[in-house]
C-alpha cells in the first residue's frame, strides 16, 4: 500500500499511539497502513521492532531518545547516549525523523525534571547539546527534529517548548540534521498566529504535526482552519510529512478521512 499523498504533495501520516485504541498496537499500525497513510510511533523501546518492520508500513517519525535533557551536562550526555541507541532502530524502520523535546518527558507527557525558569546558561547549554545531536545525525545519516509543545494544557514546566523557542534553537544550530517538528495543535494553544509562525519556520521544517483545538482530535473538530494551514504550507513549497497526532473524535476511520480531506487540495 502506498502512503496517501495529497494533491499538494504532502505525505500524510498518522500516529498509531492515538488511533484505533481498541486494537493491539501492531493492528493499529496495519489499519493505518492499509488506508494508505504512513505511520508514526513514540517510544521505540517498548515496541517489537521486527514485528513493526514485518507490517510493511512506512514509518515517518519516532521518538529519538529514551531519557535525557538538553540544558544540563548529565542530562545532555544521557540524551546523546539514548539518541545513539535509537539510530539503529531508525535505520531498520526506514529512517523516520527522530523526535526530541525540550526535556525528557515522563508519564502523561509531564517533564521528568520540571523547569520553573530558563536561564541564559540553559539556552547556551541547550544549543551546545543540539549541536552535538546534529553532528550525531550527520555521522549516522539521520535527521533529528525538535518539537514544540504547549505549556498551558499538556506539558507544563517544559523548557524550550514554544515554537518560537524551538525555531531559535534550530536556527542557531543551522544543520540539515536538526529540523523543527512543528506541531500546529501545540502552537495554537501556546502562541496562535499560526500561518505567520509557519512562514517564519518554513526553511527549518522537518515535519508538521496536526490536531484540532480544543480536544486534540482530527482536523474539522475544533477552531483551527486546517484548509488554510494546508494552503499556507503549499505556498511555502513544503512537500514533506504532515502527521495526524490526535485522537479520533468518534471513529478512527472518520478521523483519517477528515484529515485526508483537510490536506488534499484541489
Amino acid at each position: 500500500m502506498t502512503e496517501m499523498i495529497g494533491t499538494t504533495g504532502f505525505t500524510l501520516a498518522a500516529s498509531s499511539e492515538m488511533l484505533y485504541l481498541d486494537l493491539p498496537h501492531l493492528d493499529r499500525v496495519r489499519r493505518i497502513h492499509e488506508q494508505g497513510f504512513a505511520v508514526e510511533i513514540w517510544d521505540w523501546s517498548t515496541k517489537d521492532i521486527d514485528a513493526l518492520v514485518a507490517t510493511g508500513a512506512r514509518f515517518t517519525s519516532m521518538t529519538g531518545y529514551v531519557t535525557g535533557r538538553l540544558a544540563d551536562a548529565d542530562g545532555a550526555d544521557e540524551l546523546l547516549r539514548t539518541a545513539e541507541r535509537s539510530i539503529p532502530v531508525a535505520h531498520r524502520l526506514g529512517n523516520p525523523v527522530l523526535n526530541l523535546h525540550g526535556t525528557g518527558l515522563g508519564p502523561h507527557g509531564l517533564p521528568v525534571v520540571p523547569s520553573y525558569a530558563v536561564t541564559g546558561a540553559d539556552w547556551l547549554k541547550a544549543g551546545e547539546t543540539l549541536t552535538r545531536v546534529a553532528e550525531l545525525g550527520q555521522r549516522e545519516g539521520v535527521v533529528f527534529v525538535l518539537e514544540n509543545l504547549n505549556l498551558e494544557v499538556d506539558h507544563p514546566h517544559t523548557p524550550f517548548a514554544r515554537a518560537a523557542d524551538v525555531l531559535a534553537l534550530v536556527q542557531a544550530v543551522d544543520s540539515p540534521h536538526l529540523r523543527m517538528m512543528f506541531d500546529v495543535y501545540h502552537a495554537q494553544i501556546g502562541e496562535g498566529n499560526l500561518i505567520e509562525l509557519l512562514r517564519a519556520s518554513g526553511p527549518y521544517l522537518g515535519e508538521v504535526q496536526v490536531a484540532d483545538v480544543p480536544g486534540r482530535c482530527e482536523p474539522g473538530t475544533g477552531e483551527i482552519n486546517y484548509p488554510a494551514i494546508a494552503r499556507a504550507l503549499a505556498d511555502l513549497g513544503y512537500a514533506g510529512v504532515v502527521g495526524l497526532e490526535g485522537w479520533a473524535k468518534t471513529d478512527s476511520d472518520l478521523a483519517l478521512a477528515r484529515f485526508r480531506e483537510a490536506f488534499t487540495l484541489a
